[in-house]
């Protein structure tokens, strides 16, 4: 009975993630093709990948941009199946078709002619709605699932890929519109990948921090009565001395880090403390914790 009742929960748990998806990818489609169109296409500025390589053949052929880009990220979906699944394939031509009936909304409707305000805005308003969709699990670049699958076998990583495919991108754009374009557009994706980031870490982004320390035991209960937080000591030896050191390891939010740095000062000021930024945390007490801040 209560496999049962694990596996129903499982079932809707997993139904309603997919709705929220749906939802989400309809939102950021509707806000990337509102950020093409208003923006960047009655400015000559492209955004890269598979949708640059789109508007620059609609503004050379004047064929239908959302068409274009459905028919030239069609086969690297296909490809995505086998490596991606079968969920990942039906979210992203989701959010393509999405993407292709908000650009034909939008079109025409130009909202600034100022470069700057239009490149400035443009990627923001791109960035969101890429985001968006990327963080809902869906895609509306080709190029990255290509870089996906093929990377490996050439050894070099995703992010080089996807960087020479735009770099052949802006070169183009430069030759059919103007280089004053291309360096708008290359500015314009800078803007957008930031603000992709942000959407994907969200604004609560998290703080992994490991503390090396002769007093290590006195720390971690300071931070357990001060913070409220949880803690696990790890075993690690000094590279110099040999000895073994216990290590704090937790994770908080970058509102208790600022706290968490004074306590373990005062008590041992030559204490070592790094700290990196965590995208995602699942489990334990840390969420509880944060809904309380």
């Amino acid at each position: 009975m209560e496999q049962n009742t694990d596996y129903l929960q499982s079932k809707r748990y997993k139904f309603f993630k997919f709705i929220k998806n749906l939802l989400f990818l309809t939102v950021g489609a509707i806000i990337t093709g509102f950020a093409l169109e208003t923006f960047l296409v009655p400015n000559d500025i492209i955004d890269g990948g598979i949708i640059g390589i789109s508007m620059i053949i609609s503004h050379i052929t004047t064929w239908n941009l959302g068409l274009l880009i459905i028919v030239l990220n069609t086969p690297f979906i296909i490809l995505a199946f086998k490596k991606m699944g079968g969920r990942f394939v039906f979210q992203t031509a989701y959010a393509n078709l999405i993407l292709a009936l908000s650009l034909n909304f939008f079109q025409h409707y130009k909202v600034t002619g100022d470069l700057l305000l239009a490149t400035v805005f443009g990627g923001i308003t791109l960035g969101i709605g890429v985001g968006l969709i990327l963080k809902n699990e869906a895609s509306l670049d080709g190029t990255e699932i290509l870089s996906l699958l093929i990377s490996k076998k050439f050894g070099f990583s995703v992010g080089e890929f996807i960087m020479c495919i735009n770099l052949f991108i802006y070169l183009a754009a430069g030759k059919v519109f103007s280089w004053e374009s291309a360096m708008y557009s290359i500015l314009t994706y800078f803007i957008a990948s930031r603000v992709i980031d942000a959407v994907m870490e969200g604004l609560n982004s998290s703080k992994s921090v490991r503390i090396i320390s002769d007093e290590a035991g006195i720390i971690g209960q300071a931070l357990i009565e001060k913070l409220d937080i949880s803690i696990t000591y790890l075993q690690g030896i000094g590279g110099y001395t040999g000895q073994e050191k216990d290590i704090i390891y937790c994770v908080i939010s970058r509102l208790e880090l600022p706290k968490m740095l004074d306590i373990t000062r005062e008590i041992d000021p030559k204490a070592f403390v790094s700290v990196v930024d965590v995208h995602e945390v699942y489990g334990g007490r840390f969420r509880k914790r944060i809904d309380k801040i």
